[in-house]
């Protein structure tokens, strides 16, 4: 009998093993300890990439050069960045596409007694920007600064420019007056009792442009888009498979990612919870697409060619036309 069982078990392993094969891969590039991590584990973990129709190999990079250029070497067939990295390989003739991963992008955080509670408390003070001088979120700062009191931050403060832990330890010292990091280094600011100035969602809401429009997502290469168009739409039901469970802040599975996610202590570990919930894209559309085309409109303004690009519009077919949702 229990040579039977035994046999039995071997049979379905095998099975299995071989339904596996036969699914087409998909090969994810990510930076080792970028929050998509979290989901691609948990993707894995509840095979939900099986359940879609295909096998997920998550390949970890040490940096964002590194994930570039391993996309456009063919070595994976997606990664996670922005529309405006897109719309800019488009521009040149690399037809790469975007669906969405998150609307999580980053803040200004201040020490916990630190005076300064807005954009125009920042005059003369001493700036740290963790993605540089082009980054995103203080391209963003920059434009509603401008446009709400007529400041030109860039001009009338000291900028210094670092990895996000550097940042984060130098603002903790008193050597910087705020930070602009990344929203998971904010989350573990804000844990320990640092302040939020301001951030992404609320800029975009003070520039009437919609705040739900989300800037991270997976981009496919082109080789897949042309060659297996279905993997990218697989790829996002697992995706939002994933979120759908994750949105319960009490779910079990993220006592399962907690490892993943390096979290101390219990808040830092609810604030990355609670922020990686609040990224979660709501719906994507045609309202959301146009939400974008308006972002990349203003950050064009500010930031200029060395943000955007040559061109001053979206380039045409940045966004996987089949995703929607």
């Amino acid at each position: 009998m229990l040579k039977n069982i035994i046999l039995g078990l071997i049979l379905f392993t095998t099975i299995i093993s071989a339904q596996a094969e036969e699914l087409p891969t998909l090969k994810v590039g990510v930076l080792k300890y970028g929050t998509v991590n979290w989901e691609l584990k948990a993707m894995k973990q509840l095979q939900l990439d099986k359940q879609a129709g295909f096998n997920l190999q998550v390949v970890p990079f040490a940096g964002k050069q590194a994930t570039a250029t391993a996309i456009h070497g063919g070595a994976v067939d997606a990664m996670v960045s922005d529309w405006i990295w897109v719309s800019r390989q488009r521009a040149t003739g690399k037809d790469f596409g975007f669906a969405p991963y998150s609307r999580m992008v980053g803040g200004m955080m201040a020490g916990p007694d630190s005076e300064i509670n807005d954009l125009q408390d920042l005059s003369g003070k001493k700036i740290g920007i963790a993605g540089g001088p082009v980054d995103k979120s203080w391209v963003l700062f920059q434009a509603l600064a401008k446009h709400k009191y007529g400041l030109n931050l860039k001009q009338s403060n000291e900028l210094v420019f670092g990895a996000p832990p550097l940042l984060s330890e130098k603002l903790g010292s008193g050597e910087l007056d705020v930070v602009i990091t990344f929203w998971h280094y904010a989350a573990k600011l804000e844990a320990k009792g640092y302040k939020r100035v301001i951030d992404v969602a609320e800029s975009l809401q003070e520039l009437m442009v919609n705040p739900d429009v989300p800037m991270l997502g997976y981009v496919f290469a082109p080789e897949l888009l042309n060659e297996q168009p279905d993997l990218a739409n697989k790829l996002i039901q697992a995706s939002r498979q994933v979120k759908a469970i994750l949105a319960d802040k009490g779910a079990p599975l993220w006592e399962q990612l907690r490892p993943a996610m390096k979290a101390k202590d219990d808040a830092t570990f609810n604030s990355l919870k609670n922020g990686f919930i609040a990224g979660i894209p709501a719906s994507w559309g045609e309202e959301e697409r146009q939400a974008a085309n308006e972002l990349f409109a203003t950050l064009a303004s500010i930031g200029g060619s060395k943000l955007v690009g040559d061109n001053q519009q979206l380039a045409p077919g940045t966004f996987v036309k089949t995703i929607k949702f």
